[in-house]
């Protein structure tokens, strides 16, 4: 079904083989685009992006603790609770947004 594919990488420029057998896993996965850096720039980016904190060098989004308005348990939310409206744990917030 699949053959083995010679890319270049967009940031070095070296050709790399996009393989049938990783052809076959972007398309089990629902990868709409196949890797654009190779391998040696796809690991430096991640190192980059985990050393940064965070997505494209951003820093890691700060965390507030608060409780849960449903169950009571302890939480982590991207954003600062302003005790306005109801703030849900993973869970509660799940089964609020399936109604």
């Amino acid at each position: 079904m699949f053959e083995d594919k010679t890319l270049s990488c967009k940031e070095c420029g070296v050709e790399f083989l996009f393989s049938a057998r990783e052809q076959a896993f972007y398309e089990e996965k629902g990868f709409q685009n196949e890797p654009s850096r190779c391998p040696d720039c796809r690991a430096a980016r991640k190192r980059r992006m985990n050393e940064n904190g965070g997505d494209n060098g951003r820093p890691q989004r700060e965390m507030f603790e608060t409780v849960c308005a449903e169950c009571g348990v302890t939480t982590t939310v991207p954003f600062r609770p302003t005790g306005d409206r109801p703030v849900y744990c993973r869970s509660c917030f799940q089964a609020h947004r399936n109604y």
